[in-house]
């Protein structure tokens, strides 16, 4: 068979899309500014074309696509212009599902790193049919887990590199997916609820949660909208899972770090018996006390679930007692915590961070776990 004739159309001029991740103003190209973020067209036609833009300093942007459910490929993209071919020669008349989405998270140590969605070219046989509507909506918080990190690559592999973070392979998406949910993902690894793995206190999730993209530095992700205030209005969640601790519990064992921004010396205490310090303890439960204080704020209606535990759980008794304090404060009973499975020497992927194996796993515990607490 030879080329199909094919038409292009801007991606803003498609009006049977789904769009997954956060959305600022800018909608053409279309940014995908986190792991996670994409599209989803059913179409009929035989061959169907994405045209994108990137451009990255040391992080190249990976994208993957799945079509009816199925994971079909992903890719490393240079910085240019690119026209990937998402499927060709498939029978005309029956309708694809067709995902595509970014696999890399936002990434906040590469000022010029972005995923532009051009348009799609699809043949003249074709047409765009509407995608069937999500009931759910579930908001993803997290480090370097919900980033995919370590979740290809082999065990030996340490290399801090694009190529091992995923959306693909994510307990995220596979818990949205088995609950047959939309999904946002919110995610940076290294970074905590109070304060990042080495103790930079300018490391911590709540301080760019209310920006569009507030992890992008730079004059690309401002041209981008990255940097405005987030509409929360536009897409209200059931559920936020939350899972932040892993790296606030790493800080205690961390050497002291100094702020270039303000000279301090930050550290994380341990005592000399290897507790925590309560002070320094205190600084991570207050964090938690104002983070669900802000989540509520905006998501009004939200079952706000903190998961976490896929890398120890050493910081179990810190998160629940600043829940227990939040709920005390606040008479808001619309919270949970739940106990993510933890990782195994079996379940392990690259970089010591969960594995495929892994993150299967706590999607299912964490999918029964929703379906139970929501009724589903």
């Amino acid at each position: 068979m030879g080329m199909s004739e094919v038409i292009y159309t801007d991606i803003s001029e498609i009006k049977n899309i789904h769009i997954f991740g956060r959305m600022g103003k800018v909608r053409q190209p279309m940014p995908l500014l986190f792991n996670g973020s994409g599209i989803e067209v059913v179409v009929t036609g035989s061959d169907l074309w994405i045209d994108l833009e990137t451009d990255s300093d040391f992080h190249e942007p990976w994208v993957a696509y799945e079509i009816n459910g199925a994971f079909i490929g992903r890719q490393m993209l240079l910085p240019g212009e690119h026209r990937i071919c998402l499927f060709r020669n498939m029978e005309s008349s029956i309708p694809k599902r067709v995902r595509f989405y970014r696999e890399l998270q936002a990434m906040g140590d590469d000022g010029v790193c972005k995923v532009m969605v051009k348009g799609l070219e699809l043949d003249v046989n074709g047409s765009f049919l509407e995608v069937p509507k999500y009931e759910r909506k579930i908001e993803f918080i997290g480090d370097s887990i919900t980033s995919g990190e370590g979740s290809y690559g082999a065990v030996t592999d340490t290399d801090w590199l694009a190529m091992y973070m995923s959306a693909s392979v994510n307990y995220a998406t596979m818990t949205a997916k088995l609950l047959n949910a939309d999904y946002h993902l919110i995610s940076q690894g290294g970074w905590g609820v109070f304060c990042g793995w080495d103790n930079d206190p300018r490391h911590n999730i709540p301080s760019v949660y209310e920006k569009v993209c507030g992890l992008c530095g730079g004059a690309v992700a401002k041209e981008l909208g990255a940097h405005e205030e987030y509409d929360f209005a536009s897409w209200q969640p059931d559920v936020i899972v939350v899972n932040l601790g892993t790296n606030d519990i790493t800080s205690f064992n961390q050497p002291p770090f100094v702020n270039p921004e303000d000279g301090q010396t930050y550290k994380q205490r341990k005592n000399e018996d290897g507790s925590l310090n309560r002070e320094d303890e205190l600084k991570v439960e207050k964090a938690i006390v104002n983070f669900l204080t802000m989540l509520r704020k905006h998501n009004p209606k939200a079952h706000i679930a903190w998961c976490y535990g896929m890398l120890f759980c050493d910081l179990d008794l810190t998160i629940t007692e600043a829940m227990t304090e939040y709920r005390r404060n606040t008479g808001d009973t619309n919270i949970s915590f739940f106990q993510l499975p933890d990782t195994t020497m079996e379940t392990v992927g690259a970089h010591m961070h969960p594995g495929r194996a892994s993150h299967e796993g706590a999607a299912k515990a964490l999918s029964n776990y929703l379906r139970t607490m929501m009724n589903w």
